[in-house]
């Protein structure tokens, strides 16, 4: 059954005529008269009888009407509220999003996401590897400065910056020699940090003592005092102002920026849209300052 030719079959139905159809709806006369024959035609059955002066539903006819209208109804409010996103956002939302910022801030995002839009289903996935969103299912993606792919558009939501810290108990060498250090991982394999401090640039040679797979470990590491490190200043500011890290100067390099990344601007579900405007009120400037204070309240 033709549901466009049965959606025009219940327009002239609920207003009686084919001109007041065409009226109210600003669709050709013609047009609705040929769908409805064309349904008349698919079924075999005659729905209409057609006076000179009027128009009347035969028994067949307002028997359709009776079981199809409340149907199509519920169609078309369905199709506008997938379209709108009703009310307020509803469904599931998948994210996926890098393990340092799941660690210190997803957790109350979600939380307070899942507050608000109680109809949502939020499930996160913390990994570091860039997924693809169309194979596995994911509504939206956190990334950490992510390589440029034409298949997906987004915004930066934070910039943050590296840090030279150490313990104030390490005292930093004189005469290049190195520094014990805490570095993330396997592959960083630098023996000098290029930093900037404020009397112009200088070089840290570095000895790795400790290598761990999370910068949060790494940071507890240089609470320790086994060496020095490079971290975001989003997640060691607070050490700082309270004197259990001393900063040794900014990394040189490009910006740490995080990324909000989705398939397509275009037709953006009310859940996705809904996330990341509460990620813009949550970090409303984007700053290192602002990531810090979220994490420490």
């Amino acid at each position: 059954m033709d549901l466009l030719a049965l959606a025009d079959f219940n327009l002239v139905a609920r207003h009686g005529g084919f001109g007041r159809a065409a009226r109210a709806t600003g669709r050709p006369k013609a047009t609705l008269s040929r769908r409805v024959a064309e349904l008349e035609s698919s079924l075999d059955l005659r729905l209409f009888e057609r006076g000179a002066r009027a128009l009347k539903l035969t028994q067949e006819g307002r028997a359709l009407y009776e079981r199809t209208g409340a149907l199509l109804t519920e169609l078309d409010e369905t199709a506008a509220a997938i379209a709108s996103g009703g009310e307020r956002p509803r469904g599931s939302l998948r994210i996926s999003a890098p393990l340092l910022f799941s660690q210190t801030a997803m957790g109350k995002l979600a939380a307070g996401f899942a507050l608000r839009y109680p109809e949502v289903r939020l499930e996160v996935t913390t990994e570091d590897r860039s997924v693809d969103m169309v194979e596995e299912g994911y509504d939206l993606v956190i990334r950490v400065n992510p390589d440029p792919d034409e298949s997906l558009v987004g915004r930066i939501f934070l910039r943050d910056r590296l840090v030279v810290v150490a313990s104030p108990d390490l005292k930093r060498p004189s005469d290049n020699l190195a520094v014990p250090a805490v570095m993330r991982g396997a592959g960083d394999r630098k023996t000098t940090w290029e930093v900037t401090v404020p009397s112009g640039r200088s070089r840290i040679a570095v000895d790795p003592v400790l290598r761990l797979s999370s910068l949060v470990m790494v940071r507890d590491a240089v609470r320790a005092g086994v060496g020095a490190a490079r971290l975001p200043v989003s997640l060691v500011s607070h050490d700082l102002a309270a004197g259990t890290l001393v900063h040794w100067g900014d990394i040189d390099g490009p910006e740490i920026a995080l990324w909000t990344l989705y398939p397509s601007r275009r037709l953006l579900s009310a859940r996705v849209s809904a996330f990341i405007e509460f990620m813009k009120e949550a970090f409303p400037m984007g700053t290192p300052d602002e990531l810090a204070a979220f994490i420490g309240r």
